[in-house]
């Protein structure tokens, strides 16, 4: 996988500091983080050139772990174990996690396949085909396949919860006619 970061780190003469890379290794690849902080170009005085990211420029790109749990309503905790799970990459700065758009749109579909009933595995196997080079077209057959029998499955559920709640309702007439029945009836005296 190459990031935006790696491509960045020689052009025209002018080279990036480097004050932090982080590698993480799962089990299929290796990824590379790479935060700069500033542009040198040696050509000129340092001073001139040395340009440090503006705090504003990075809020715009990516969110803090803070702002992902306030807008997706969940806990650090929750993000956090998603990103040992390989679900999500926030890029590191420090002990500073931050998340793009990439990060953010991966979070929105595990919430939602969450909520379809679909595995963290299935969750994971589906967002790793988005980086096929077929404009998706397996991830979203993949998807649908999966979706298909996950509505299968609950509809399945519905039907025996409607079977269920007919027949605790059944149980629950009788229950009131026999109280009813035993209210009209008189103690017997011992």
């Amino acid at each position: 996988m190459t990031t935006p970061h790696l491509r960045l780190l020689r052009k025209r003469g002018q080279f990036l500091c480097l004050p932090f890379v982080s590698f993480v290794l799962t089990r299929r690849n290796v990824y590379v983080y790479v935060n700069i902080a500033c542009k040198v170009d040696f050509n000129a005085s340092p001073a001139k050139n040395t340009k440090r990211i503006e705090d504003t420029e990075m809020t715009e790109q990516t969110m803090t772990i803070r702002q992902m749990c306030e807008e997706f309503e969940v806990t650090p905790r929750t993000l956090r174990f998603y990103e040992a799970k390989e679900l999500l990459f926030p890029k590191r700065e420090g002990q500073k996690r931050l998340y793009g758009k990439r990060d953010r749109a991966r979070l929105k579909l595990i919430l939602r396949g969450k909520r379809f009933g679909f595995s963290l595995e299935e969750i994971r196997q589906l967002l790793d085909l988005y980086n096929m080079d077929d404009s998706q077209e397996t991830q979203l057959r993949e998807t649908f396949v999966l979706a298909q029998k996950h509505l299968t499955d609950m509809q399945d559920q519905r039907a025996e919860l409607d079977e269920a709640i007919a027949e605790l309702k059944a149980q629950m007439d009788w229950g009131a006619a026999r109280l009813a029945k035993l209210e009209h009836t008189p103690a017997l005296a011992s």
